[in-house]
């Protein structure tokens, strides 16, 4: 994690850190003491509910991120994004000074106008926000960095949630709200300032005016990739989830917990906290490279704690309300609400920052603003769609718990659709549990393995599990060749199904299922992809790793490319492997499950020398003693 924070101490990235963190929290600052204010001293203002304003806040804040994004995303691809930045943080400058009018004149239709252009201003920065990153970061860094946006944006949303809340519960606090809003804006146009230049990939495109033109052509950028436009799904379901759960607390706190505004800090504040230790820990759990296996594990726990907030909120509104902190903290249900707020956060950043850094490492880059602005469009409209659906729902008698049990059984659905149209997602999760709750796997030399480009990688063969083993420490999906008779084993056909393993059989076997299996190797390989075979042919039954059959040799001299060996050591003995019997017949040795692995990747020999001899001793070379 120490990798990470290192990048705030870059030029190449803390200003930009800290232009977007200003942003964040002055977004929220204004938004959150508005429906802090709106919510309390409703009657002051309109007639409207409560529970009908902070939504129709919500939808209004987001609205323009539907109407402006598609040009937004023009101008980033166009025009250097540090410049841009600028401009976005004078105009946010003029937008506080149009909410503090409001304030002066007591007039709701000016607030929610100066709202309606913070609006504005974030969709025109959004685009910025995260096409920048792939121009000033590593492809390593890419988790990393935006991590360390996502937890800072939650961060300042919890700073200036609370800075919003305690500004909302002084006396003149309409003055102070717009004065603070004000005195922020500076600061962040002084960050930009700091921006290195990210030159526009596209400074010849055309800018089209007409939005619904423009987010259609957009939208169309983002479908040429499936698992990009998927992926943005993913972001926008997530986006109206969360959106809907914040945008119920203030009321949540006032007619369930019967509590006051402090308690609508409290849950906020428990809510962001989790999504940036979600967010920070995503590096960690994803060694530094794009795991979208972390995707699934998210929306697990965004399910399960959704859930079971609505068992744990409070039946009846507690006597003596509206409560102190205190006395709201002394309800036993109060702190089961706030272990579910806080694991619905966690789980939350283990679901968006893998999505954020897979559309940025897989948009071309020349679009990839539009596609982000392609995201924010379909984010804004879902979140907008989540807004409504919510006051209907909540206009038409159904209670907050029983919403959020609703958008949890919802999530679910939205989940289980998305992992059937992209397995990707769902075996890089198996994979990625494999690796961190079954084995310990340490991994050396991964740096041999292309980042692009095709190759053929050979490993040693010691149990069933060996290529999501590998699949897991890989940065790119990879083809395997495997024995058709352990393709088609029960349980984990499944896996190797969805992997696009190419099963072969023994020429005296099956000769045509051989040529095929050949064929399709030699295609992927033509299309760039890598491919893995394990050269013994068979499961080791002793440990000892068995000569090497040429058929990698055949494959290299057909479609010349570099040839990776790698040696996968500790898996002997274990629950997977052939020691002592058949595999997984020992149930004792589910007891070793926890033991530590390695996979060990050495550098690419060239075709031309990549006979079976010298492929197995560089293999048995990486192994060593340990089996």
């Amino acid at each position: 994690m120490s990798s990470q924070f290192a990048l705030l101490k870059t030029r190449r990235f803390a200003p930009f850190f800290g232009t977007q963190f200003l942003g964040a929290f002055n977004d929220n600052l204004f938004k959150n003491a508005l429906v802090v204010l709106l919510t309390f001293q409703a009657t002051s203002w309109t007639t409207l509910t409560p529970a009908v304003l902070t939504n129709l806040a919500a939808g209004i804040f987001i609205l323009p991120f539907f109407l402006f994004s598609a040009t937004a995303g023009q101008l980033a691809d166009k025009y250097d994004k540090a410049r841009l930045a600028r401009l976005t943080k004078l105009l946010e400058i003029l937008i506080m000074g149009v909410a503090l009018l409001g304030f002066v004149l007591h007039s709701l239709e000016v607030l929610l106008a100066a709202l309606f252009l913070l609006g504005l201003q974030s969709a025109l920065f959004g685009p910025v926000k995260y096409a920048i990153l792939p121009q000033h970061l590593h492809e390593d860094e890419l988790v990393g960095g935006n991590a360390l946006v996502e937890s800072g944006t939650f961060v300042a949303i919890l700073i200036g949630t609370l800075a919003g809340g305690l500004l909302a519960a002084v006396d003149g606090a309409t003055t102070w709200i717009a004065l603070a809003g004000l005195l922020v804006a500076v600061l962040g146009y002084l960050c930009s300032r700091g921006i290195p230049a990210a030159p526009a990939p596209a400074p010849e495109l055309l800018v089209g005016l007409n939005p619904f033109t423009e987010t259609w052509r957009n939208v169309g950028f983002a479908r040429q990739n499936r698992t990009v436009f998927l992926s943005i799904l993913g972001i926008s379901w997530f986006w109206l989830y969360g959106a809907l759960f914040l945008a119920q607390f203030p009321v949540y706190a006032k007619d369930v917990l019967g509590g006051n505004e402090s308690t609508v800090t409290l849950l906020l504040a428990v809510f962001t906290v989790g999504i940036g230790l979600g967010s920070l820990l995503c590096d960690r759990l994803s060694a530094g490279h794009v795991e979208v296996g972390l995707v699934p594990f998210g929306s697990i726990g965004l399910t399960i704690f959704g859930i079971d907030l609505a068992f744990a909120s409070p039946a009846l509104l507690p006597a003596g309300a509206p409560l102190p902190l205190l006395g709201v903290l002394a309800m036993h249900e109060t702190w089961r609400v706030l272990f579910d707020l806080f694991a619905l956060g966690l789980f939350g950043g283990f679901f968006i920052v893998p999505l954020y850094a897979l559309i940025q490492l897989r948009s071309a880059p020349e679009q990839r603003a539009r596609i982000i602005a392609a995201n924010n469009i379909l984010n804004a409209l879902f979140m907008v769609c989540g807004a409504l659906a919510a006051a209907g729902l909540l206009g038409n008698g159904v209670s907050i718990p029983a919403l959020f049990g609703i958008a949890a059984l919802c999530n679910a659905a939205v989940a289980i659709y998305i992992y059937s149209l992209v397995p990707e997602f769902m075996l890089r999760f198996i994979a990625w549990l494999l690796i961190h709750s079954v084995y310990r796997l340490q991994q050396k030399g991964l740096a041999n393995i292309p980042d692009e480009g095709a190759a053929v990688l050979v490993c040693n063969h010691v149990s069933f599990v060996d290529p999501i083993v590998i699949a897991a420490a890989s940065r790119r999906p990879i083809r395997f060749v495997m024995d058709h008779r352990i393709y088609r084993l029960p349980l984990i056909s499944f896996v190797f199904r969805h992997m696009r393993a190419i099963p072969i059989a023994p020429a005296r076997e099956d000769r045509a299922m051989m040529a095929a299996a050949f064929e399709e190797v030699a295609k992927a390989l033509a299309e760039g992809e890598l491919v893995a075979i394990f050269p013994e042919g068979r499961i080791t039954d002793s440990g000892e790793t068995y000569p090497f059959r040429p058929g990698v040799q055949q494959i290299v001299e057909r479609t010349p490319v570099a040839v990776v060996p790698m040696a996968l050591q500790g898996l002997w003995g274990s629950f997977f492997s052939r020691q002592g019997g058949p595999a997984m017949s020992k149930p004792r040795r589910l007891l070793g499950l926890f033991s530590k692995i390695a996979l060990s990747v050495g550098p690419a020999v060239a075709p031309e020398e990549a006979t079976p001899e010298r492929l197995r001793e560089l293999v048995v070379g990486l192994r060593g003693d340990w089996q």
